[in-house]
């Protein structure tokens, strides 16, 4: 890529972190350092090889020592479609899984592949093939089918599909091959779960019995190996289920000591997926996973990678000291700065983006689409717009640039604009910088939106050829005065109040002597009064953020929703069961599946969307979360005063959607800014596509 790094930074590893750049032997292989990007899904899998292999290679230049994939399938009968993970079905996934492992080395990192059967987590609905399972289960991917359960020859047939695997996996280069038994995803954990595990032969029952097939499948993995690649065992330690499931200091410590000295690496977390990957708004804190994990390392005497969002190089240090860890395991610290080892490394700690916990990039998994992030909008887009997080092209002339609105689309456009050497200007209207993300920082769970504003806000400031003006509310005449070349505008957009949405297409009635409220009153502080009814015709996260808030300081607050469940976009980001669960326990009154028709004088009158009588609920206070109106009073004023000048409209004021939205936006509008018609970075990208046989063979 042509370019330069915006950063000028002598190499200088800090002593106090000098630890956590120490090889690690595992096995048979050394870890350049302890930083290591544990197996986490991008949505690209078999499907797109070559941007799956750029993402991986990034993350390795970054300074990660050892880089994994996402789950592997290791066999039709674990087919996972329509979701898009990787394959190692045969020989002939081998070469796609071999680029991977080619560019990660290249930068003298480490490759682990996690392979894996999902057993009743498996639908095969793309090979049709009989789901299989410890017993006969209904599916729990919401497909109305039943696994079967496993008899002797399945299990034989398992256990030659695994060294096939394990073969193979070898032949593609990888250093290190998983066996895989967490997540509450993988047939090895239902093995190990009473819960799932009611056999009554030799793999049923004991802790021995039910250990057997995942110590059969770590040995065999050992001899396949035959010392060339490292065996690791990814385990879920607690199903933070308390005594309904395996808890950490008891079944999941045994299961530990009667596997001790297979594997030669430890890889342990707790289950299921959406307690491993919480969200920032659940639980705030790092290493909320230290504690579940903290006797693994002291049970084996094996090396042990473990996570807990960290970012913190102190607390980093303090693990590998205590003996909990060896490895600091990473998944979304590492989508959010790929190059986070290497800021640590050359002391560039303030340069560190950390990870909001906004799980973004777990709902990319769940909706089949390539990986992004609302802290690194090049994530993902490392090969097909060929985007770098830490080189951008310089600039391509002396023009300036003026930049309305300093939310998160305007932050992340004069930051990589300035990178770019431009002379940026940047007016908030507003005291402060932030935009959304300080507003939505102020409600309940959500602080860590705040980082979004703070991490661009730090850089800029670093900056001389940005200037940056708050409290500056320009009008067209204003804009025009500047005189500059061109001008983004990121004024961002605001939420309507009347109840305009998705299942209302037009206002509903007046509000009828209520208060007005919108979800942006509310993160002004305003703090309603009893009793408050919010109505989310959104379903995203704000109508379940604002109960969640408004409840922790009213007792009578209401939730309506048109949707079946609670904020059912969050079913993606894994939140959606946390956010119900909350709710319920604060005492908000739920109505699912349920339409206002009408406001009335301190009521509203509400239907069942799917019919039924209309019925009324008192409602002194109404709050709509419903749809959003771009604010481009400014553009239009533009586009009559001075019709010649460049105005670009970014983030929320083009298209209201989530804080990676605006980022993005903002980032896209910056690389395109002069760029050539042949250019990727113009918002063109590159797609992979399927080869074809010769027309001759048709």
């Amino acid at each position: 890529m042509d370019g330069r790094p915006f950063y000028l930074c002598p190499m200088s590893k800090s002593n106090s972190y000098a630890i956590l750049f120490e090889p690690v032997k595992i096995g048979p292989v050394v870890a350049p350092n302890r930083f290591y990007q544990v197996p986490h899904a991008c949505g690209m899998g078999h499907l797109r090889p070559q941007a799956h292999s750029a993402m991986r290679a990034m993350k390795a230049e970054g300074g990660w020592g050892v880089v994994c994939t996402e789950e592997c399938e290791i066999h039709p009968t674990s087919d996972l479609s329509p979701y898009s993970e990787q394959r190692l079905w045969d020989e002939k996934d081998i070469p796609a899984l071999s680029l991977m492992v080619e560019k990660v080395k290249a930068h003298g990192s480490l490759a682990g592949i996690e392979l894996v059967h999902n057993g009743h987590m498996a639908p095969n609905l793309f090979s049709r093939l009989p789901a299989l399972a410890p017993l006969d289960i209904q599916l729990d991917v919401g497909y109305p089918k039943m696994a079967r359960a496993m008899d002797k020859q399945d299990i034989k047939d398992l256990r030659a599909w695994h060294r096939r695997a394990v073969k193979n996996a070898k032949a593609a280069g990888f250093d290190i091959i998983y066996v895989y038994a967490g997540h509450n995803m993988t047939i090895t954990q239902h093995f190990l779960s009473p819960r799932y595990n009611q056999r009554t032969d030799e793999y049923g029952g004991s802790l021995e019995n039910r250990t057997r097939l995942t110590r059969e499948l770590l040995e065999e993995a050992q001899e396949m190996a035959a010392g060339d690649c490292a065996i690791a065992l990814r385990l879920a330690v607690d199903e933070r289920m308390g005594e309904d499931g395996i808890q950490a200091h008891e079944d999941g410590r045994a299961i530990v000591e009667h596997l001790a000295k297979l594997p030669d690496l430890w890889d342990v977390n707790v289950s299921d997926w959406p307690n491993d990957t919480i969200s920032a708004r659940f639980e705030p804190n790092e290493g909320a996973q230290v504690e579940a994990m903290s006797f693994v390392k002291k049970t084996t005497g094996k090396p042990t990678v473990g996570v807990g969002r960290f970012t913190s190089p102190d607390l980093m240090v303090k693990l590998v000291k205590d003996g909990v860890l060896d490895l600091i395991g990473a998944a979304r610290p590492s989508i959010a700065d790929p190059f986070l080892p290497n800021k640590i490394r050359e002391g560039r700690i303030e340069e560190i983006r950390e990870c909001i916990g906004c799980n973004i990039c777990a709902s990319c998994d769940s909706l089949g689409v390539p990986i992004r992030c609302t802290q690194n909008p090049t994530m993902g887009e490392e090969w097909r717009r060929g985007w770098h997080p830490e080189i951008i092209q310089p600039k391509k002339s002396d023009k300036s640039v003026l930049i309305v609105g300093a939310g998160p689309s305007g932050l992340e456009c004069a930051l990589q604009l300035g990178r770019r050497g431009y002379q940026v200007t940047l007016a908030e209207a507003s005291k402060d910088l932030g935009g959304r993300a300080l507003g939505e920082s102020k409600l309940k769970g959500l602080s860590s939106c705040k980082r979004v504003a703070d991490n661009r806000i730090h850089e800029l400031q670093q900056m001389a050829n940005v200037s940056i003006y708050t409290n500056s509310r320009l009008s067209a005449e204003d804009v025009v005065e500047f005189d500059c070349d061109k001008v983004f505008l990121a004024t961002g957009a605001k939420w309507r109040s009347d109840g305009t949405g998705r299942t209302h297409n037009f206002p509903l009635t007046d509000l009828g002597g209520m208060r007005d409220s919108t979800p942006d009153t509310i993160m002004l502080g305003r703090i309603p009064s009893d009793p408050v009814m919010i109505y989310d015709d959104d379903h995203g996260y704000m109508g379940g953020v604002l109960a969640d808030h408004i409840a922790a300081c009213c007792n009578d607050v209401t939730f309506v929703t048109t949707a079946p469940v609670v904020s059912p976009f969050t079913i993606n980001n894994l939140e959606q069961d946390f956010i119900q669960r909350s709710l319920v326990e604060a005492g908000v009154k739920i109505y699912v599946s349920t339409q206002v028709l009408s406001l009335k004088p301190g009521c509203l009158e509400l239907q069942n969307v799917y019919g039924g009588e209309p019925f009324e609920v008192a409602c002194p206070e109404f709050i709509p979360v419903s749809a959003r109106t771009p604010n481009l009073e400014l553009k239009r004023e533009l586009d009559k005063l001075a019709p010649e000048l460049p105005v670009e409209v970014i983030g929320d004021a083009l298209m209201p959607g989530l804080i990676a939205d605006s980022t993005f936006s903002g980032h896209l509008a910056a690389r395109s800014y002069e760029a050539d018609e042949t250019e990727i970075e113009t918002g063109k990208f590159m797609r992979e596509m399927p080869s074809l046989p010769p027309k001759a063979n048709f």
